[in-house]
């Protein structure tokens, strides 16, 4: 109970107890849940500055209901124990700015990089707490922008594909004739072309089996808008994966945006006009490769913990536990 994130409630069935009465005893008694020293301001945040190290991160995640809280993560712990520095309720940049501030400003200013994404409050929080560390925006929700912008490509066309069958099947019934769509080689309609082949868009080529890349080549001959799109997304992904220093991703970038500019796709304008507003922070990923992946790797586990709490409704004791998991060391 002290070191994994396990109920009292999972214990039923390995111990043959009753989980329900054992959780009460545990949070009352065994626990020291009511001597806890943080317990008056828990649900408002939590606060463990022995935790802090160099490299740290700072994410969003929804405890219960899609309330959110922020968290503040030492990276070098792995999401292991003494992973946690901060918890606060919400995401508005002042409320988290004050917490962290009751931080000592040498600890703060020892801080040399921070990882987050794309969030203005979240930029305006790692400024102002941590004023000396590099701001390195996690790459990966820029390629999911660029996944995303071909996805709505996909389903823009599969708007139509439905709209068309519809007008077909209408025109056979106006006939007296029986309806039988169109049908590409490997057996799949216009509309089963397009919703199919949304996870093989996700995945680059290499990655591709047998009958996916039978279904992308006819997407593409169908569609070469999404073929463009397509290889805009797989562009970007690469200069992540293929370059190791950031004057050949400048370089890289500066290509990508000529390719941009030539598709004349509306989302991908966009992308690249985020990418420019935050050009050095995300090019900072050169500087160590470092990614958010540990922040995200942290909330699915706290997720995870919720689920299996199943509706345990006093939240302190939630963050108890996992203060007691992620804050304390083992």
């Amino acid at each position: 109970m002290e070191t994994s994130p396990v109920t009292c409630r999972m214990l039923e069935d390995f111990y043959r107890i009753d989980g329900h009465t054992f959780e009460r005893q545990y949070k009352e008694v065994l626990s020291n849940f009511r001597e806890w020293d943080q317990l008056d301001h828990a649900e408002e945040w939590l606060l463990f500055p022995y935790n802090m190290g160099p490299r740290l991160a700072i994410d969003e995640s929804s405890l219960s209901n899609g309330e959110l809280y922020t968290f503040v993560t030492n990276r070098d712990a792995r999401t292991r124990d003494q992973s946690l520095i901060a918890v606060v309720a919400g995401t508005k940049s002042e409320d988290v700015i004050a917490v962290l501030r009751r931080i000592d400003q040498g600890q703060r200013n020892a801080v040399e990089e921070v990882t987050l994404d794309l969030s203005d409050s979240m930029r305006k929080i790692v400024r102002t707490a941590f004023p000396h560390a590099n701001r390195v925006i996690d790459r990966f929700h820029i390629q999911k922008l660029a996944c995303e912008a071909v996805q709505e490509l996909r389903i823009k066309h599969r708007w139509d594909a439905l709209q068309q069958a519809n007008d077909e099947m209408e025109e056979a019934k106006l006939n007296g004739e029986s309806y039988l769509p169109f049908r590409y080689p490997n057996g799949d309609t216009r509309t089963e072309l397009l919703i199919r082949s949304r996870y093989l868009l996700f995945k680059p080529t290499q990655k591709w089996t047998d009958r996916q890349k039978i279904r992308a080549a006819i997407l593409f001959e169908q569609y070469p808008d999404i073929k463009t799109a397509y290889g805009l997304c797989h562009s970007l992904r690469m200069i992540f994966s293929k370059n190791t220093i950031k004057d050949a991703a400048r370089l890289a970038m500066a290509r990508w945006y000529n390719k941009v500019e030539e598709a004349g796709f509306h989302s991908f304008n966009v992308i690249a006009a985020t990418f420019y507003e935050h050009y050095e922070e995300i090019l900072n990923f050169y500087n160590n490769r470092a990614s958010n992946a540990m922040a995200e790797s942290f909330n699915a586990k706290i997720k995870l913990f919720r689920a299996n709490l199943r509706g345990v409704a006093d939240k302190k004791f939630f963050l108890f536990r996992i203060a007691k998991l992620y804050a304390y060391p083992h």
